[in-house]
């Protein structure tokens, strides 16, 4: 009866340590108590986030201003781009 008990209590420890080590709280608690690393990851994934926003901002307004161009002929806003194009060359 007690090696039945040991039985099921070891493999309900196996099945918590395999389940603990899925959660990765050993890096967790290894970035939390080094502060240089904690300092790194979260630059790195700020900078990872503002590129990719960056990057689907413009992917995203390339495509609504193609289809826009598209849809409506745009001679006024034609007319600036091309005084602005003027002024530009003026400047250089």
């Amino acid at each position: 009866m007690t090696d039945k008990k040991n039985n099921s209590l070891e493999n309900k420890l196996e099945n918590f340590s395999v389940a603990l080590e899925r959660t990765k709280i050993a890096e967790y608690t290894e970035i939390i108590n080094n502060p240089k690393r904690l300092l790194v990851v979260n630059f790195v994934g700020g900078l990872a986030r503002g590129l990719g926003t960056a990057i689907g901002f413009t992917l995203l307004a390339a495509i609504l201003v193609y289809i826009i161009r598209q849809l409506v002929d745009l001679p006024l806003i034609g007319e600036y781009i091309a005084e602005l194009l003027n002024i530009i060359e003026n400047y250089r």
